[in-house]
């Protein structure tokens, strides 16, 4: 299994991929599918999902991601030790007769839980950090799971129904840790004296409460350290120099306070189109001016 050396993995992850054909394409989907969401949702932010920067975030959309692929890949007959999703809890059962192959959310659960060595109790805080937000990530996955059902009786009745497990697009799920991470918790470690070992601790919700720390949910996403701006190259990003920001939404905060350049530049798009026949589209090329606003160095 080449392909597995290939990739960045530990040891363990390297022997665990080697023994599931199927595994490494499917990481790689991951990888890719991860990236291509988190540079999506912070296209209008400093940071735009810069290898460089948040690598914890970006962890954390790769664990949805990778449940996500795992699933579907069970489903497409991708793996070979994992097949269609076989849950016998939907109501109704009688009435259904199961088809069409679900995503296999609980395997790829399983499996990703062992991929990351998660039965270890993180043995510092930024560990246990990487544990919670990464449950996160699952977990936001398994919300976006879904029970689609087809009927099958006569004149469009439901006596029969094929009824399947489907999960949201991806794109549903990266835009559900943005909102989490736009309400990220800041977290530190604290000593639960009734059952003798650390965990995660967060600012109380709630003016009313008692000042004690207060546990972050298991929907929050957590850090530890503040950010940097990302304003300038740093280790942490390529700074905002040059990127493109709308004058009416964010050049202002994107850029730092250093300003913005504006530039004409013509654009050709396809215009008057209409249908001929038979069967293609005739379309007429059109120019039009667009302005361009990117910050300054």
């Amino acid at each position: 299994m080449k392909q597995c050396d290939l990739l960045k993995l530990s040891r363990k992850q390297k022997r665990l991929c080697r023994r599931e054909p199927g595994l490494a394409e499917t990481l790689r989907d991951a990888i890719r599918l991860g990236i291509v969401e988190c540079q999506y949702q912070f296209r209008s932010e400093r940071w735009n999902c810069s290898l460089e920067g948040r690598t914890s975030l970006l962890k954390r959309v790769s664990s949805a991601a990778l449940t996500h692929s795992l699933a579907r890949a069970c489903s497409a007959g991708r793996m070979e030790r994992c097949t269609c999703d076989d849950s016998p809890d939907l109501e109704n059962r009688k009435a259904w007769q199961w088809g069409v192959c679900g995503d296999n959310l609980k395997y790829s659960t399983k499996f990703l839980k062992k991929f990351l060595g998660q039965k270890r109790i993180g043995k510092d805080l930024r560990a246990k950090v990487d544990i919670h937000n990464t449950n996160v990530g699952i977990k936001a996955v398994k919300n976006g799971l879904k029970t689609t059902c087809k009927c099958h009786g006569v004149s469009g009745s439901c006596a029969v129904r094929t009824c399947w497990k489907q999960l949201s697009p991806f794109h549903e799920i990266g835009r559900l840790l943005k909102l989490r991470y736009d309400d990220a918790v800041k977290v530190f470690s604290t000593t639960n004296d009734a059952v003798g070992h650390s965990e995660l601790a967060g600012p109380q919700r709630h003016s009313h409460s008692p000042k004690h720390p207060a546990s972050p949910r298991s929907t929050d996403l957590v850090y530890v350290e503040d950010s940097p701006s990302f304003c300038r190259p740093s280790k942490y990003s390529l700074g905002t120099a040059g990127r493109t920001c709308s004058r009416e939404g964010n050049c202002d905060s994107m850029c730092c306070g250093r300003g913005y350049n504006t530039q004409s530049r013509l654009v050709t798009f396809s215009c008057h189109c209409q249908v001929q026949w038979c069967c293609y589209v005739e379309c007429q090329q059109c120019m039009q001016e667009e302005v361009v606003y990117s910050c300054k160095q």
